[in-house]
């Protein structure tokens, strides 16, 4: 097979890592070398089961890019802002209530985050299958190395993790990788994302809140970790703690499809995005991601057949057999996001919505 020819692009020189002192999360890390050992894999099986079991997030380390593969992922990451206009842009605008999904751009303030302040937000969003609509021009050449990162991502890293994840419900390791396949009835996706620095007059009314807390639709999550800190996670004790950059690492979350298909057992991730610490303000931040859906025909019941489940009981959050399809429920929880009429909890700071029989859960 030909290697691929890297089309140039501007370098991509992000912000230093804060120095401040914050309150961290005490994260596991999955080590993915060791896990293709016969001597490793029965210890990442238990580390992975119970960082999701216990916080629904982890690190990944040896995830098969080394740190100059991951610098040129951010520099084709930025090209979608920094190269294309604002009339190509809305070209290629995605329409995301219409159609239940972000493939192309989500523009800046479309979300409500609290107070009337709307988001500072732009993502750029490719289909598993790059080849299933159009792109701007800066992004075409950029295409082959795109679609090869979306399959490391989907293949190399998520068939991994998902094999240690079935594994520590001692279930047959294919599991979850029979029902994540990489063709067409599966609909993951790549995004770029740029936060934009705002006013400070927005951020005394969203109470510093770039992107209100919520679980994700997905199964499972990736971020490559990137120096700027934002991301908060919701532990159990109610707190947020601030996840903190790891060189080269990757930050996997636990999204409402797993949680519903390990009944319960695996936690739906509570996130959040805030405004930087101080010394790091002012930078624009950049994010790379890929998120992961079984495939559209599965239905998201547990996996009753787990030992684990039999032992420990099944949560459902659904009625039995009622469990959203993997399409129905990917493309309500994408056209509702931020633009739907939310109600309060009973619980402090909570507001909520009930889409395809399953409440969905937002925090502030």
């Amino acid at each position: 097979m030909p290697a691929i020819v890297l089309s140039p692009v501007p370098h991509w020189t992000p912000a230093k890592p804060t120095k401040e002192t914050l309150e961290w999360a005490n994260l596991e890390v999955i080590d993915l070398a060791q896990a293709r050992t016969p001597e490793g894999r029965t210890e990442q099986v238990e580390k992975a089961r119970n960082a999701m079991h216990n916080q629904g997030f982890f690190y990944v380390i040896n995830h098969g890019l080394d740190q100059s593969e991951v610098e040129r992922v951010f520099d084709i990451a930025a090209v979608p802002f920094e190269q294309v206009g604002p009339e190509e842009k809305k070209r290629h605008e995605a329409k995301i209530k219409e159609t239940g999904t972000f493939m192309g751009y989500k523009p800046l303030q479309y979300w409500h985050i609290a107070n009337g302040v709307r988001d500072r937000i732009e993502h750029y969003n490719l289909n598993r299958n790059v080849e299933l609509k159009p792109h701007p021009e800066a992004v075409q050449p950029l295409l082959p190395e795109i679609q090869e990162f979306i399959r490391h991502n989907h293949v190399d890293v998520l068939h991994e993790l998902e094999r240690l994840l079935a594994l520590g419900l001692e279930l047959p390791e294919e599991t979850l990788v029979k029902i994540h396949n990489f063709e067409d009835k599966n609909n993951s996706y790549c995004r770029f994302m740029m936060y934009y620095p705002r006013p400070q007059e927005e951020e005394e009314q969203s109470e510093g809140v770039w992107l209100k807390g919520h679980p994700d639709q997905t199964t499972l999550s990736v971020l490559y970790s990137q120096p700027i800190s934002g991301l908060q996670i919701r532990e159990g004790d109610g707190v947020w703690r601030w996840v903190k950059h790891m060189e080269n690492a990757l930050v996997i979350n636990c999204g409402d499809s797993l949680e519903m298909l390990s009944g319960g057992y695996y936690k739906s991730a509570i996130h959040r995005v805030v405004q930087p610490p101080k010394d790091q303000r002012g930078h624009k931040r950049l994010g790379a991601f890929y998120f992961c859906y079984a495939d559209d025909d599965v239905q998201l019941e547990p996996l009753v057949e787990s030992p684990v489940l039999q032992r420990v009981g099944v949560k459902r959050r659904a009625e039995e057999g009622k469990a959203p399809m993997m399409e129905a429920w990917r493309k309500a929880r994408t056209a509702a996001y931020g633009t739907s009429e939310l109600k309060k909890s009973s619980e402090h700071g909570v507001e909520e919505e009930t889409l395809n029989g399953v409440r969905v859960r937002h925090y502030n």
